[in-house]
Order: C-alpha cells, then sequence, then structure tokens
C-alpha cells in the first residue's frame, strides 16, 4: 500500500485509519473515545511473535495516570511462554537477515519503509493521532508530545531512499603487497534487543529497533508495558508500510522474565535504555553484550558573565522542569556563579516553576518515583548543613486524580552551599539522580571548586556550560567529559 497517497486520496487515507486487519491501524480515530480518560473499559494490549499478535494466559492491568481508572491490560508472559520466540531468536544466523554481501536489496527496502513512514507522519490525522496516543501514556503538555513525534519523522526522513544503504558504507586499505587489499564492512550481528523506558514512548523504540533493523538485525522489542499503546499502534503503520513481518518480535512480560529470554536467545547484543541499577545487572548477565543508556545526573553551570538573564532562566526551567524531569538529560544540579545569584536568577526559576500546572500539562505526573519516596529525599536533603527550600517542596494541590503509585509533585528546588559536597555522606545524597521535578542549586566564586565535584560523579550523560568567555568556556570543556555538552548563551 503506497501511503504517499494517503495525502491526497481521502479514501484510501480513512481505510488505512479505520483497517482492523493486522498489517493496517488498529484503532479507528472516531472511536478514540474507547481508551480516552473517561472511559474504564481497559485497552489490550497485544504480543507480536512471528508476524501475529498474540495473548498470553496472564495479564498486567495499568492505571490511568491521570485518572486512576483501570488503562490499559498487557500480556504477562511466563518463561514457559517464550519457546517459540527463543527458538526463533536461536535460528537467526551471525551474519544477519541481510548484509553488504547477502540480500543488499532490503536496504532498499527499508529506505522505502522510512519514506512511507515519513509521508505517513505529514498526514496531520496521523500525526495528531500518535501525539495523543503519547499525551494518554505519559501525560505532557502537547509541545513536548508534538516534538517526539516531529524528532521521529526527521529520522524517518533522514533514512528515506537510498540513506539506508548509505549507513552500510564500507570502507578499503591498501594492502602492503601486490594483491593485496583490506576490506572493512559495517555487519550486523544477528539476533539482538532493543529495551526502552517510559519516558519517550514513540520515539526511542521506534528509532533504536528500525536501526537495528537497518544493518540486517531481526529484533526483539520489549517498551515498557505501562506507555507501549504509541509503539503497538505504530508497529501497525510499519507493517502497512512494507515491515516484513517476521523481521521483529513484540514481547510483554516482566523484567524476570525478560532477563531469562535474553539469556536464552543467546542475543548477540542487546540495545538498553533505563535504570543504572538494571543496566549494571544485564551487563553482567550478559557477559557486556550490551549498549546501555542508564542514568544522568545532568549539571549545568552558569559563568561569572551575566546576560540574557530571561532566556537563560527559562532554559533552564524547562531543562529541570518539562515533562516533570522525566528526560534523562533533565537538569539536576544548577552552579550558578555569584554574579547569577546576585542578580535573582532563582527568584526567575520561582516564578516560572510556580506559573505550571497540571491543568496546562506542564506538570505531570511522575511514573517512577511516588510522592512519598520524593518526600523521603527532599526532607534527608534539607538536613544538610546550609540547606535550604527555594521553592516547591510540597505534593501538587490542585484538585486531581493521579493514583498514589505514581507521583504528583511540584516543581522544587533545594539551595546547598557548595562546601556540603565535600562529605561523602553528602555527595552520595545529594548526586542522587531524583527523576521528578526536582534539583539542586549551589553558588561558587572558584570553578574549580565545581570541577572537582563534577569530576568524582559516576554518570555523565548530558551538561551544559552558559558563558559567552571563551578562556571559562575552554577550561570546563577541557576538565569536564560528558555524552552531550551545551556550550554558550
Amino acid at each position: 500500500m503506497n501511503l504517499r497517497k494517503t495525502l491526497i486520496n481521502s479514501t484510501l487515507r480513512k481505510r488505512i485509519l479505520s483497517s482492523h486487519t493486522s498489517k493496517n491501524f488498529t484503532i479507528k480515530l472516531k472511536d478514540f473515545a474507547q481508551y480516552n480518560s473517561k472511559s474504564t473499559k481497559p485497552f489490550v494490549l497485544k504480543n507480536f511473535i512471528n508476524g501475529q499478535f498474540t495473548t498470553t494466559a496472564k495479564h498486567e492491568e495499568f492505571l490511568d495516570p491521570l485518572k486512576g481508572t483501570k488503562f490499559l491490560e498487557a500480556p504477562l508472559t511466563e518463561k514457559n511462554e517464550m519457546n517459540e520466540l527463543i527458538a526463533d531468536m536461536n535460528s537467526v544466523p551471525k551474519y544477519g537477515l541481510h548484509n553488504p554481501l547477502l540480500n543488499p536489496e532490503r536496504y532498499v527496502l527499508y529506505g522505502n519503509i522510512c519514506r512511507k513512514l515519513a509521508n505517513a507522519l505529514h498526514d496531520e490525522e496521523i500525526f495528531n493521532h500518535f501525539c495523543k496516543l503519547i499525551q494518554r501514556v505519559f501525560p505532557k503538555q502537547d509541545l513536548q508530545c508534538a516534538g517526539e513525534t516531529k524528532v521521529l519523522r526527521s529520522f524517518l526522513e533522514n533514512y528515506a531512499g537510498d540513506n539506508v544503504r548509505f549507513l552500510a558504507k564500507s570502507f578499503n586499505t591498501p594492502g602492503d603487497h601486490n594483491g593485496q587489499q583490506a576490506t572493512g564492512y559495517r555487519w550486523p550481528y544477528g539476533a539482538v534487543a532493543v529495551i526502552t523506558p517510559f519516558n519517550f514512548p514513540l520515539e526511542i523504540p521506534v528509532v533504536q529497533s528500525l536501526s537495528a533493523l537497518f544493518m540486517g538485525n531481526k529484533v526483539v522489542v520489549k517498551v515498557d508495558s505501562k506507555v507501549a499503546l504509541p509503539f503497538q499502534e505504530f508497529l501497525n503503520l510499519m507493517l502497512a508500510c512494507g515491515l516484513p513481518e517476521k523481521d521483529l518480535h513484540f514481547v510483554h512480560t516482566n523484567g524476570e522474565n525478560m532477563e531469562h529470554l535474553l539469556i536464552q536467545s543467546n542475543l548477540r547484543m542487546t540495545q538498553f535504555t533505563g535504570s543504572s541499577k538494571v543496566a549494571n545487572r544485564l551487563s553482567q548477565k550478559l557477559n557486556g553484550k550490551i549498549k546501555m543508556e542508564d542514568a544522568g545526573f545532568d549539571w549545568k553551570i552558569l559563568g561569572p558573565d551575566v546576560s540574557n538573564i530571561d532566556v537563560v532562566s527559562s532554559i533552564c526551567d524547562q531543562d529541570a522542569y518539562a515533562i516533570a524531569g522525566q528526560k534523562c538529560s533533565a537538569q539536576s544540579i544548577l552552579f550558578a556563579h555569584k554574579n547569577w545569584m546576585n542578580e535573582g536568577i532563582v527568584d526567575k526559576l520561582k516564578n516560572l516553576a510556580e506559573a505550571r500546572s497540571l491543568k496546562k500539562l506542564t506538570i505531570s505526573p511522575i511514573m517512577s518515583w511516588s510522592n512519598t519516596r520524593i518526600q523521603a529525599h527532599i526532607d534527608a536533603v534539607l538536613k544538610i548543613p546550609g540547606a535550604k527550600l527555594l521553592f516547591g517542596g510540597h505534593p501538587i494541590k490542585e484538585s486531581h486524580t493521579i493514583p498514589d503509585i505514581y507521583g504528583s509533585y511540584v516543581p522544587t528546588a533545594i539551595y546547598v552551599p557548595i562546601k556540603a559536597f565535600s562529605t561523602k555522606k553528602h555527595f552520595d545524597l545529594l548526586t542522587v539522580e531524583l527523576f521528578g521535578p526536582f534539583q539542586v542549586i549551589t553558588d561558587y566564586s572558584n570553578v574549580d571548586d565545581v570541577l572537582q565535584i563534577i569530576e568524582r560523579m559516576e554518570n555523565h550523560l548530558s551538561a551544559a556550560v552558559v558563558s559567552n568567555d571563551t578562556l571559562f568556556l575552554n577550561k570546563v570543556l577541557s576538565k569536564t567529559s560528558d555524552g552531550v555538552t551545551f556550550s554558550g548563551i
């Protein structure tokens, strides 16, 4: 089916959007109310194994994160129900389903799939459909949902046409005698897994699973079941766009059973995004055959030169509190030079934070920390000598029905004097990544004190240095190491 025609052919668009066949959308847009916030009937998720949507003997139920009612029902796949899946993954050769010398036409196939998917997401109705699905499973504001879908669409556009094939580009090196040369190929692993978290329920699983498929791997995908609805729906769209039905498995289960599946399938690589605790365990269980994006206690330094304070304040607010701080790149600690403190940066942050509301979804349910756990951490930090609450520090006071299993806390910041980091006990507490709307703020005069603290941090995912001073920027950037560092103003 050519989804390019959906942009001009309304009849075909309706067919794609309303079809209930396994190769098309399973959910009618006009029936969106069946899983909207007013519905009490749970929507049933399914596994996708060997080209078929299937269910299991046991199920897990997940509550609506805003209403607290039964919302999703997902299979709980037990070990004895994984035999077919394990056997299939064990049958995948190490050279994959395609590689530069085997079935190279599949690179073109996946380029065409990306083209069709990107075109589908340019249809306003389809685009908004996925934005609403994201918002239903993880209530965040419209801008954040649209941003996630746009990033995915851009990814698909980047790999449309020949770009999947170009991604597999090889190299040649001259030999050391006549007739000899070395050729290096981008080779698949074969059988692989992708395990993704709740905070970006569409972008992360689709990008990572398609990336594995591009290079010839067969992939089993595990999305956090409480947010898996958008991916299941996108899987139907991928099938409608030509995804080979047996290239990908999609499974729902718990941690213990998923670990069994990973080990027994003899996977050659697992892409894991999630907590450090689980990542470290899997690294041992899988003998290092894993790529990880785990925790990040992310820092931002405001340099001695103060400028554009309103813009900087707004960005700091977004970095710390957008989607209630539930991004792995969320600002965890702000090192503000005393000049910024004197210019009133804290007051500006307080005003921005207090303007957020659950009604506008600029405050979101906290999906992995309860209020009790959040409050215990805040109380412990406030016991540090010199610590003081700057703003927040209490659950949401707006009327709401967020269930107790999820957090409902306002944006919070605590000031801690920089000398507190010199004590190991305090340092360990202050560098806990609270996956919610919380940050530590401290001030400094000498950036060397800050650099010593950063060097001691265990997780280095993302960071920012806010300054127009070239010498200051160079000093900080040359003595820190992070996955991504934003610099300048």
